[in-house]
């Protein structure tokens, strides 16, 4: 997977953030949590595919 497809999942994820982070609830504040835990997960593979992409 390339950084490109990667900066676009963050970029979902980001969002998700953002609308559930301003809700109300707890099952939003729960979607927000888990979105922030998909955006960590990312920018370990980001990073892997970043230093890879400059090696070529």
């Amino acid at each position: 997977m390339g950084t490109q497809e990667l900066f676009e999942q963050l970029e979902v994820l980001f969002d998700t953030f953002r609308i559930e982070h301003s809700g109300k609830s707890k099952a939003a504040h729960g979607r927000a949590r888990k979105a922030l835990g998909g955006i960590k997960k990312l920018i370990s593979e980001y990073r892997k595919a970043s230093v890879a992409e400059d090696k070529k």
